[in-house]
């Protein structure tokens, strides 16, 4: 596969699924009765928490490290990450036999950190700031000789997790959605769902779901600038990041709307999940379908696809 420059196209993602498929699993889209009636509505749930590595990060990991050539891979694959994405990429470099170097912030979950290191990544701790992880990651990157593989303002990582989207849209097309909804941080998987789904069903309207806590990315959509946040005080640690331009760029132009949520349906949506769907899913997860909950009037009666991100989960700090 190339390197992406520019943003991807329908033959892009086809591509990028194809070549992605021996790296990750084909993950089962799941209802259930129990919360369609609980929300008037019809949800079909696209189950990355079954994915590699726990989460839809191992999608654009693999994606962005395939498309590296020999040399460059060789001397190894680097990012910044407070957990997923950082496992993401420590598996791909495991699954390609070159090196990984992860910067990770000091307050990362601890299973997260140990499931980096159990890929076999060197981890460096940082201060848990957008600065510092950059710094730290300039540090290793001039050190190692590595390639950056960004989180999400990437668009070979944008490519591999619109598949996600895809593969909803092939298991649903028997009964069509009409409403795609991706939780929102950096962008990436949002921003791949949204392209995933304009390409192939530019009828279903996208949209994103974040914390009110930490609503940039609504607060950037309604503004037309990139908005940051002065807290990352949220639960749902997989959502603290800003958007990226090359992310933010195509939200802008495919996203419909982003719902924000409080701490508390979060909360209340991942138990839910946890007590009727008897699957593990992490905080970031729950907050489409809290969304759903949130704006009753929007989805009732509709097809709505949800994608629910991962489940890495410190069972030792659980929110209830």
């Amino acid at each position: 596969m190339h390197q992406l420059h520019t943003i991807p196209s329908i033959e892009d993602l086809r591509a990028t699924h194809a070549a992605i498929a021996s790296f990750i699993h084909r993950t089962p889209v799941m209802t259930c009765s129990t919360i369609d009636k609980m929300t008037g509505a019809e949800l079909y749930f696209k189950c990355e928490n079954f994915q590699k590595v726990g989460a839809f990060k191992m999608r654009g990991a693999a994606s962005a490290a395939l498309r590296l050539s020999a040399e460059q891979a060789s001397r190894g694959l680097a990012t910044h990450s407070s957990g997923n994405h950082a496992q993401a990429v420590a598996r791909a470099a495991q699954q390609l036999g070159v090196p990984a170097y992860i910067v990770m912030p000091s307050n990362a979950p601890a299973i997260k950190q140990a499931a980096t290191r159990g890929y076999g990544a060197e981890i460096t701790f940082c201060a848990p700031t957008v600065e510092a992880r950059e710094t730290a990651l300039q540090e290793v990157v001039a050190r190692t000789g590595a390639t950056f593989i960004h989180p999400y303002n990437d668009y070979n990582v944008i490519a591999g997790q619109a598949t996600a989207a895809l593969e909803l849209l092939e298991d649903t097309a028997a009964k069509p959605l009409q409403i795609v909804m991706a939780p929102v941080g950096g962008g990436g998987l949002m921003s791949g769902t949204a392209l995933a789904v304009r390409y192939t069903s530019p009828g279903i309207q996208v949209f994103g779901a974040e914390p009110k806590a930490v609503d940039d990315a609504w607060r950037s959509l309604h503004s037309g600038h990139i908005a940051s946040n002065a807290t990352t005080q949220t639960i749902a640690d997989g959502l603290r990041t800003n958007l990226g331009e090359k992310t933010f760029d195509i939200i802008r132009h495919h996203v419909d709307e982003i719902y924000t949520v409080s701490e508390e349906a979060i909360i209340a949506a991942m138990r839910l999940v946890w007590e009727r769907m008897k699957i593990i899913i992490e905080p970031s997860c729950a907050v489409p379908l809290a969304a759903v909950f949130s704006y009753p009037d929007v989805f009732r009666g509709k097809r709505v696809g949800l994608i629910l991100t991962g489940g890495n989960v410190d069972l030792g700090e659980l929110p209830w």
